[in-house]
């Protein structure tokens, strides 16, 4: 359901780089409450659309906004709104999981930061990993420190990018559960992915990719153009 004004809005967005249109137009709102995925070939341009859409990226044509706003990543007011994982490594090599977890929780302010972080590294399956480093870490390990980073803090617009990566089957579950309890709860998503059964599990709809444009259309016929 449609409730109040959109998180994001995207107008005739064309994303790209310089002067080289990669995808576009795209129109598009999310609201709180809706899952929005985003799916294609690789190399399509997604990531490169999700980026322009959330400011990380100098749009070709057209607008976006979140909350009202102009995304601009040096905004602390934008920056508290607005909780982002690109497909990038972005954690602090000097704190274990642990320490990092307790350090995003308390920067943001959580009432119960120890909880909080208790709570991410019981549901990431963290345990044995806690007192770690990062380059103690496995591949996916990694991956859930950055996910649990994005979750434990507030935001009101969750941004992903291919969340599932180095995830296996069951945790991939857990996950696209947690995406859509988590839009349930007052908030909006958007995400890149690859994988049919979190598209189907998490979104409420979708953006395909494809030979130079980008369209909504529903979850059905997103899940079943990845299955293709």
């Amino acid at each position: 359901m449609k409730l109040g004004s959109a998180v994001l809005t995207a107008e005739n967005l064309v994303a790209g780089y310089g002067e080289h249109a990669v995808c576009g137009p795209l129109d598009v709102e999310v609201f709180s409450g809706q899952v929005l995925g985003m799916v294609g070939e690789n190399g399509a341009g997604k990531s490169t659309l999700l980026r322009t859409m959330i400011g990380a990226q100098a749009a070709i044509e057209g607008d976006a906004h979140v909350l009202g706003l102009m995304p601009d990543d040096r905004s602390a007011l934008f920056r508290s709104k607005v909780s982002v994982l690109l497909d990038e490594d972005a954690y602090f090599d000097s704190l274990t999981v642990r320490e990092h977890l307790s350090f995003v929780a308390r920067g943001h302010g959580l009432a119960n930061p120890d909880g909080a972080v208790e709570e991410e590294i019981g549901f990431f399956e963290l345990q044995t990993a806690a007192d770690a480093f990062p380059d103690q870490l496995s591949s996916g390990q990694r991956r859930k420190l950055l996910l649990a980073s994005a979750f434990i803090r507030p935001f009101e617009l969750l941004v992903l990018d291919e969340p599932e990566q180095r995830l296996d089957t069951r945790m991939r579950g857990l996950l696209a559960q947690r995406i859509a309890r988590t839009a349930r709860k007052s908030a909006a998503v958007v995400m890149v992915t690859h994988d049919a059964d979190v598209a189907q599990a998490a979104c409420t709809r979708a953006v395909i990719v494809d030979d130079g444009g980008a369209r909504v259309v529903s979850t059905d016929e997103a899940v079943a153009r990845i299955r293709r």
